[in-house]
């Protein structure tokens, strides 16, 4: 009886010796290390969100775990054309869409962008038409698809299938767009914002994420006080406050993955690890060599929608191998090890990569990407950060005489970097950093490092190592277009700086095309019928959402 009493004292005492140390634990939380001050106090002072547990997965996407991996091509490289030398690669962890960007999802935006600019005004016309696919892509010199020309993007048979007709300029905006409606349904969401106002937008008057973060007093063309959420004011003060980056409630931009993150995702070597190391190869998203399942109840079934042969797009009636002759619904075949589907096939994605043949893992192996263009904040005579209002829109004309809008209203103003903010860095030192360790002296095709004569300002661009076309497209002094075709034969190559990385096998390539490690490049600014996208996030924070097990 006494060994009992005993040992139910001895608990209790342990029960109240972990009682007092989680209190201890949680008010050391509230507890500065560094000056011993109260965090979070009513009183004022530093506050911030010490309860913040990790990054929500926003609409979408499905996170993956980073790692090291190879990139390019690791068997079967019968081109030879020192396209995908293989590269020891290490990609941090990160968010991608589970699936292509669909009709259904860029009907929305385009809705969101005919509401608040309405094209019938023609202040606002050129935002719109700049933001609308090309359908036309579906035309063909000798082949008759009207149906799909007239009904693909906007026709619910269609819904859930990629988006095609998008150049890539059009899906970085896209990108921007959906961080922004993502932002703001999470600030009404946690209260910071009313209930229901994001459907308040008009021209003059709507949400950018920056311009949140920078000045909040600004967003909503200045009225988002009149928007205020239930947690948008202090009890104390009545002071407006808003959601910072310290909040942790806002999520990442949206973007275009790069390509040795999209290369990866495809890839999904977790399927193939085993404790620390791969066990084998892979050549294609799913396991094995082939592309027809092997599993019983879909044993020969095409695993990916691509074109088997001249003139087979989906095998014979009554067995199409694949299930489709252009096109395919999302989600039709089934994902991969990180649960992405269509990463080979259907339709080949755009990513954020400038093309170049080599992949330069000498300069970094790290979150590769080629392609950075840094620009900062423009500031105006007040000292704060410039925000784009209705007549200061800018737009561009790209080569191929499409406009589309650079800005919008209601966004943070930018500019190029300049010398005075790249004095003495040793990371970069420019602001367009594509052309960086390609088409230098060294690498130019007129290797003259150690020439004296320095080359004259109009001979410059002869020297860089790729020689592309330069259409031209101007204004005429009634605002017409003037498009003048660059006939020059002494042009050398296709590749410029305008040029992305494509990758993936879509429906009208060979099976070829669906190696992840396969790439292509296409212009930024063209359309096609067989290339659509998908966006990725970065991800803050730890590494793995668990703890490393010795098996996946």
């Amino acid at each position: 009886m006494r060994k009992h009493a005993v040992k139910i004292v001895l608990l209790a005492m342990a029960i109240s010796v972990s009682f007092t140390s989680c209190k201890k634990s949680s008010n050391s939380k509230n507890t500065s290390r560094a000056t011993g001050w109260k965090i979070n106090s009513k009183a004022g002072g530093f506050q911030y969100n010490t309860n913040f547990k990790e990054q929500q997965t926003g609409p979408g996407l499905v996170f993956i775990e980073g790692g090291t991996f190879t990139m390019g091509k690791v068997q079967d490289d019968i081109m030879h054309d020192w396209n995908n030398t293989p590269t020891q690669q290490h990609v941090q962890s990160y968010y991608m869409d589970e699936t292509e960007v669909t009709n259904y999802m860029y009907l929305e935006y385009l809705d969101w962008v005919k509401r608040v600019f309405p094209p019938d005004n023609p202040e606002y016309r050129q935002i719109y038409q700049g933001a609308l696919p090309d359908t036309l892509v579906w035309r063909n010199r000798l082949g008759y698809n009207e149906t799909m020309t007239n009904n693909y993007l906007r026709h619910p048979a269609y819904a859930e299938y990629p988006v095609v007709g998008v150049n890539w300029v059009q899906a970085v905006q896209f990108s921007e767009w959906r961080t922004d409606r993502v932002n703001e349904a999470l600030l009404e969401k946690e209260g910071y914002l009313e209930r229901d106002s994001r459907y308040s937008a008009e021209a003059n008057s709507n949400f950018s994420t920056g311009t949140y973060l920078e000045q909040p007093e600004k967003s909503y063309g200045g009225n988002i006080d009149s928007l205020a959420g239930r947690r948008s004011k202090s009890p104390k003060d009545s002071v407006a406050t808003y959601a910072k980056r310290t909040s942790g409630i806002l999520l990442p931009s949206y973007r275009l993955p790069t390509e040795v993150e999209w290369e990866y995702a495809a890839l999904a070597l977790v399927g193939i690890r085993n404790y620390n190391s791969y066990r084998g190869k892979k050549k294609y998203p799913w396991d094995g060599e082939y592309t027809r399942s092997g599993k019983r109840k879909i044993k020969g079934d095409q695993l990916a929608n691509f074109k088997q042969g001249k003139g087979d797009y989906g095998g014979i009636a009554g067995w199409s191998d694949d299930g489709a002759d252009i096109t395919a619904p999302v989600k039709f075949y089934p994902p991969n090890d990180f649960g992405l589907y269509d990463m080979a096939g259907n339709v080949a994605e755009w990513v954020a990569d400038v093309y170049r043949p080599i992949v330069d893992d000498e300069a970094n192996d790290f979150n590769y990407y080629r392609g950075n263009v840094y620009s900062k904040n423009a500031i105006g005579a007040d000292g704060k950060a410039k925000i784009v209002s209705l007549d200061s829109v800018t737009y561009d004309t790209l080569p191929n005489g499409r406009i589309v809008a650079r800005n919008l209203p209601g966004q943070l103003a930018k500019v190029a970097i300049t010398e005075e903010d790249t004095y003495l860095r040793t990371n970069f030192s420019t602001s367009d950093n594509r052309n960086y360790r390609d088409g230098d002296v060294s690498s130019s095709r007129y290797f003259s490092r150690f020439s004296e004569e320095e080359e004259s300002e109009g001979a410059k661009d002869t020297y860089k190592m790729y020689n592309s076309p330069r259409h031209t497209v101007e204004r005429d002094s009634a605002g017409g277009l003037i498009r003048e075709y660059d006939k020059s034969s002494k042009r050398t190559t296709m590749i410029g700086d305008e040029v992305r990385v494509v990758k993936g096998g879509s429906w009208r390539d060979r099976a070829y095309w669906l190696d992840p490690a396969q790439r292509r490049y296409f212009p930024e600014y063209m359309a096609t019928d067989y290339i659509g996208f998908r966006c990725a996030m970065s991800r803050v924070g730890s590494k793995a959402k668990k703890k490393k097990t010795p098996r996946g």
